[in-house]
């Protein structure tokens, strides 16, 4: 299975159960991000890991570890206004990437809910960009 017939997977699993999927992110915090795509304009969906922060959610462009950023990132910058997916709630929300010394602070806090993030960061010499997701409806 290829990583959008998994992706689709999990969205279509994530959207029939008000958020909740089994599997590998059973109890994980998992929410649907719909971002514009920087070069086609088309609308992107990706499941994504967050952390709670305040009135933020949190999300970490790891892509696994991979030597470069996941397109979603580029899609972020060039079209900061997004569409999310939380448990039953959906809202539009601005991204904003977190600069340092908040960005450490938020992706350690991420490693420690969920270790495999500090292993992704181990396996890419690229710094992993944190973006903030705050309502903005």
């Amino acid at each position: 299975m290829d990583v959008q017939d998994f992706n689709k997977s999990i969205i279509d699993e994530f959207r029939a159960n008000n958020g909740v999927v089994g599997g590998q992110f059973a109890g994980a915090p998992l929410l649907l991000l719909t971002s514009t795509g920087a070069k086609s304009g088309l609308s992107r969906v990706n499941p994504l890991a967050y952390l709670a922060d305040k009135n933020r959610h949190i999300i970490f462009a790891s892509y696994a570890g991979g030597p470069t950023n996941p397109p979603w990132y580029h899609n972020l910058l060039a079209n900061p206004e997004v569409y999310v997916e939380v448990d039953s709630d959906s809202f539009r929300t601005r991204a904003q990437i977190v600069s340092e010394p908040e960005r450490t602070e938020l992706f350690k806090k991420m490693a420690n809910a969920m270790p495999a993030f500090a292993e992704y960061q181990t396996k890419t010499t690229r710094v992993i960009p944190v973006i903030a997701l705050t309502r903005s409806d």
